[in-house]
């Protein structure tokens, strides 16, 4: 019984399950031929630039063992900077250096390491340690976003991210992303990073939680999350919105970050995002997916989908499509 109840109480929710997930939304609106735009990093720095989305500015690639024993020539002049693996998932084998002590690189969360330890990563990037197939794979090595000052504050030793869930071009749901001692300086909410749930009409707080457990101050840093608001909110949704058309995909998860200099920046995509968004916001996606779905006639242009996103699926925090006028 007690299964049941709690069964009932996440339909009332509009949670969207895994299975649902799965059938409904990635195996139907993805294809699968589509995969390989977003699980590469390379490939999808190369459509942004076609798309004219801005993306962090890629300072060089390794592909090759053998050139491992050289990277300290490459990285001699270089303070700062962020190790990727080019098809790596869920923040697996990113490696952030946020500056230099002689011969040491400093980690943004104030660790040192060699050379030897930096190679050492890269190797094991190349052979597909973090790859999302175990397969061989590509270094990255990125510029270090620097952190836009409206943030300070709610993120420890690390730069926050936004994670966006698109469906056929729509926003659907947000959430703010902020790296804790927990989780190493990583914006990853399984590696014990807080989840901030954002209203989608506002981009305003909503709810924020770490590890399920809601939260209302920063672990770390003691910064309330009340006060949260990010800027130029319609503007990012509209960079979120033509990741669609960028890539085909009707089902995407889309990170952003927001930089100093720079203003919002494609993080990475995701064609199978997590659920845990729907923690973060205290409420679920299927509602807002299934009023989108519903629509007899789509947006043509990302603006639009925006002004309907902000007007129609905003004010739809925790109720049911069926509740809403048509």
């Amino acid at each position: 019984m007690r299964w049941l109840v709690g069964l009932k109480q996440l339909q009332e929710l509009g949670i969207l399950g895994m299975n649902c997930r799965n059938i409904d939304f990635i195996g139907r609106y993805n294809r699968r031929s589509l995969y390989q735009l977003v699980d590469d990093k390379l490939r999808t720095k190369e459509l942004a630039k076609r798309h004219g989305i801005p993306m962090p500015r890629l300072l060089f690639t390794l592909k090759e063992q053998h050139r491992v024993k050289h990277i300290g020539n490459l990285l001699e002049s270089m303070s700062e900077f962020v190790i990727k693996p080019c098809k790596g998932s869920g923040g697996k084998g990113i490696l952030v250096i946020g500056g230099r002590e002689g011969e040491f690189f400093v980690k943004s969360s104030g660790a040192k390491l060699t050379l030897q330890d930096i190679q050492r990563h890269m190797s094991n990037i190349l052979a597909g340690l973090h790859s999302l197939a175990g397969t061989p794979d590509t270094v990255m090595i990125e510029e270090r976003i620097e952190l836009d000052g409206r943030f300070e504050g709610y993120s420890y030793q690390g730069i926050p991210d936004l994670r966006v869930i698109v469906f056929q071009g729509y926003p659907v749901m947000a959430m703010l992303r902020l790296a804790t001692r927990d989780s190493d300086g990583k914006a990853n909410l399984h590696q014990g990073a807080v989840g901030v749930g954002l209203d989608l009409a506002t981009g305003q707080c909503l709810n924020a939680v770490q590890r399920t457990l809601p939260l209302q101050r920063h672990p770390d840093t003691g910064k309330a999350f009340t006060d949260i608001e990010v800027p130029n909110w319609r503007e990012l949704l509209v960079l979120t919105s033509r990741c669609y058309e960028m890539t085909g995909l009707g089902y995407l998860g889309t990170d952003i970050i927001l930089d100093r200099q720079r203003g919002p920046l494609l993080l990475e995509l995701n064609a199978r995002p997590g659920l845990s968004i729907q923690v973060a916001c205290g409420f679920g996606l299927l509602p807002r997916l299934r009023r989108v779905e519903s629509l007899r006639k789509k947006h043509a242009c990302a603006e639009d989908r925006v002004a309907y996103a902000l007007s129609v699926l905003g004010a739809m925090n925790g109720k049911h499509a069926t509740e809403m006028a048509p």
